[in-house]
């Protein structure tokens, strides 16, 4: 086979065929790159839909941040809160030492009855009870509320845990309260 000075030939020779058939061409590969993003995506997608439900993360995360800033409330007001649960909602409640009584908050968007969502459900346990819920609250309960859940001014409030799932038999979101006012999210039933 002839050289030329740099070493390299300038003819097409058997062996130069033989190599330039067995690679790719760039569309080959862009298919192949397709092909697998495709893949991906669907494996992707697929572990969201049995994987964490975030309306159930998003509920809890909601829960625990308000109870948070009650809390705070409660310290800086020097006032006593309650919380009262149905199987599919929650309200706030705050103590009048006058009446001696629990008030709806006035005009506080906050602290207004906050419903989860048809497809949740909520249960409680409050000091390793399990508390039969309503599925919703019932128009008695508003003269005079008792809430499950107490958040005293002086920074404690009740122990308990409150779940929120998508169905009894799948995963759920646990929010534990101590006495000490500290709270933890976590997770059960997942994959």
């Amino acid at each position: 086979m002839p050289t030329l000075v740099t070493g390299i030939s300038t003819e097409r020779g058997p062996v130069l065929e033989r190599c330039r058939s067995a690679g790719f061409s760039l569309l080959e590969l862009l298919v192949v790159v397709a092909i697998i993003g495709i893949f991906v995506g669907v494996a992707v997608l697929s572990i969201g839909i049995t994987g964490n439900d975030r309306e159930s993360e998003h509920q809890i995360s909601r829960l625990k941040t308000i109870l948070d800033l009650v809390r705070e409330e409660a310290l800086m007001q020097n006032r006593d809160f309650g919380v009262f649960f149905s199987g599919s909602a929650y309200r706030f409640y705050t103590y009048d030492y006058q009446l001696q009584s629990w008030l709806a908050p006035a005009e506080d968007d906050l602290l207004t009855e906050h419903d989860l969502g048809a497809p949740l459900a909520l249960n409680l346990v409050v000091e390793d009870r399990e508390i039969v819920l309503d599925n919703e609250f019932d128009p008695e309960d508003d003269a005079d509320p008792k809430p499950q859940v107490l958040i005293l001014a002086s920074g404690e409030m009740t122990p308990f845990e409150a779940r929120i799932s998508r169905s009894p038999t799948g995963g759920r979101y646990v929010l534990t309260a101590e006495v000490d006012g500290s709270m933890e999210v976590s997770s059960d039933g997942f994959q």
